[in-house]
């Protein structure tokens, strides 16, 4: 009975302070790692709220585009839009796998059945929690400059990669990204963080050029409401969980939230 009202989409006060709370605690999980909090909340919206995989992906896209694109203004405080602009290169080189793999992966996830999808956001969520725990600290100690051709080619293939996770996941990808740019272009861990925001906005862009050509796409028109309400919580969460940075250790933080990835995996996996 309760798993029948969270289908309806009468927008109940219940579902709105749902979706506000579940975007606020998602958004600080987000902000205490430094990631907008997507990873987190296609979970909620598939195995919570009950929206099918591929609306999931879509909205949590369009809610992921909106936490990224205020998170690079608001780091500009840090690390500014002329700092970001001097490593142009960089965003260039990623950028030219990320893109492709983008439209690649939203065309593979609306050819997709439904059960398939969710198998295919069950195994990435898996490798994504792996991230979180050994990538954070690897790009921390193990530094692997490359230089010259052979970092443009590995750059190219990184980003393709990324550009697929973040379509079919529906997130920014700066779990994989952060990573990536700190142990192949050994850019500093703050300067990481804006550099893959830039990257993320124009990904998640090629995605959504794709799955417009969808009908999947009008999801976001059916739920505007409910998205402006969970991205706001998000926003706010976000805001939080960068003041809490720090009071939390990273050793207790990151296996917690592997361990939330690796659950919610499960039951996609088993999702009927």
């Amino acid at each position: 009975m309760f798993g029948t009202y969270w289908k309806k989409r009468d927008f109940s006060m219940l579902r709105k302070i749902g979706s506000f709370v579940s975007g606020l605690i998602i958004g600080t999980l987000g902000g205490l790692i430094g990631l907008g909090g997507a990873e987190f909340r296609l979970p909620v919206l598939i195995g919570f709220f009950r929206f099918p995989p591929l609306e999931a992906i879509i909205l949590n896209k369009t809610m992921s585009l909106v936490v990224v694109a205020s998170a690079l203004v608001f780091r500009t405080k840090v690390i500014s839009f002329a700092t970001i602009g001097n490593h142009w290169m960089v965003i260039v080189n990623l950028l030219a796998g990320s893109l492709i793999g983008a439209w690649l992966g939203a065309s593979l996830a609306v050819k997709l059945r439904s059960k398939t999808l969710y198998r295919t956001i069950a195994v990435l969520l898996v490798i994504i929690a792996g991230v979180l725990l050994v990538g954070h600290q690897a790009a921390a100690d193990h530094i692997i400059l490359v230089g010259g051709a052979f970092q443009i080619v590995l750059g190219v293939a990184a980003g393709f990669v990324i550009g697929i996770f973040a379509a079919i996941l529906g997130v920014a990808g700066g779990e994989l990204l952060i990573p990536t740019l700190i142990l192949l272009f050994g850019v500093d861990i703050k300067l990481a963080g804006s550099l893959s925001l830039a990257i993320s906005l124009p990904t998640m862009l090629a995605g959504f050029a794709r799955y417009s050509q969808d009908n999947s796409f009008t999801a976001i028109g059916r739920n505007k409401l409910f998205v402006l309400i969970m991205a706001t919580g998000s926003l706010a969460g976000a805001f939080i969980g960068g003041r809490l940075l720090g009071i939390v250790p990273d050793t207790v933080l990151l296996p917690v939230l592997a361990c939330i990835l690796v659950a919610s995996s499960y039951k996609m996996w088993t999702h009927t």
